[in-house]
C-alpha cells in the first residue's frame, strides 16, 4: 500500500506543556482556552468557519511514546485493546477534539474545552454538526461500567 503523508495546515496553543496535565477529553478540560493558528496558505479555508459554535479538530499526537496493543484506560481498572480507547500512543498518532469556537481572528480562532498540548500540529478543521455527528442507540462498550468514571479528576496518570 502507498505511504500517506500528511503536512500540518497549522498549529494548536493551549497552556498545556506537559501531558500529565492535559485533561484527557474536553469535557474535563473545564472551559481552558486555547488558539488555532491556520497557516496563512490556509486563511481562505477559514470562510463561514465563525457561524458554528464548535469544531472537530483533528492532530498530530506529536509526543506519543509509540503504539502499544495494550493499554489501561484513564476512566477503568482493566487493561483494554488500544483501538477500544482514546488514549495518544496508537499506530497513527491521530488525535480528535471536539472544542467551543468563541472568535475567528483572521487566521487564528480563539477556541475553549481545549484538551491537547501546546505546539501540537494541526491536520484539519471540521465543523460539528449535530445533524451528522450526535447518534442515538450508542452503545459505549466498556465506558459504560468503567470502574473510575464517577471519581476521576481529568488528568492522565493511570494508564499502562
Amino acid at each position: 500500500m502507498k505511504e500517506i503523508v500528511f503536512k500540518p495546515i497549522g498549529v494548536i496553543h493551549s497552556g498545556y506543556t506537559e501531558k500529565k496535565d492535559v485533561p484527557i477529553q474536553g469535557m474535563y478540560a473545564g472551559g481552558s482556552h486555547g488558539s488555532v493558528e491556520v497557516f496563512a496558505e490556509y486563511e481562505e479555508a477559514l470562510k463561514d468557519v465563525g457561524g458554528f459554535s464548535h469544531l472537530i479538530l483533528l492532530y498530530h499526537f506529536h509526543r506519543a511514546d509509540g503504539p502499544r496493543l495494550l493499554l489501561k484506560p484513564f476512566l477503568d481498572k482493566e487493561v483494554r485493546g488500544m483501538f477500544s480507547i482514546r488514549h495518544f500512543n496508537r499506530p497513527n498518532p491521530i488525535g480528535i477534539s471536539i472544542v467551543k469556537l468563541n472568535a475567528l481572528k483572521g487566521r487564528f480562532l480563539d477556541v475553549t474545552d481545549v484538551d491537547i498540548l501546546d505546539g501540537t500540529p494541526l491536520l484539519d478543521i471540521k465543523p460539528y454538526v449535530p445533524d451528522f455527528d450526535i447518534r442515538s442507540g450508542v452503545s459505549s462498550g466498556w465506558y459504560s461500567t468503567a470502574s473510575e468514571k464517577e471519581t476521576f479528576s481529568g488528568k492522565p496518570g493511570n494508564e499502562v
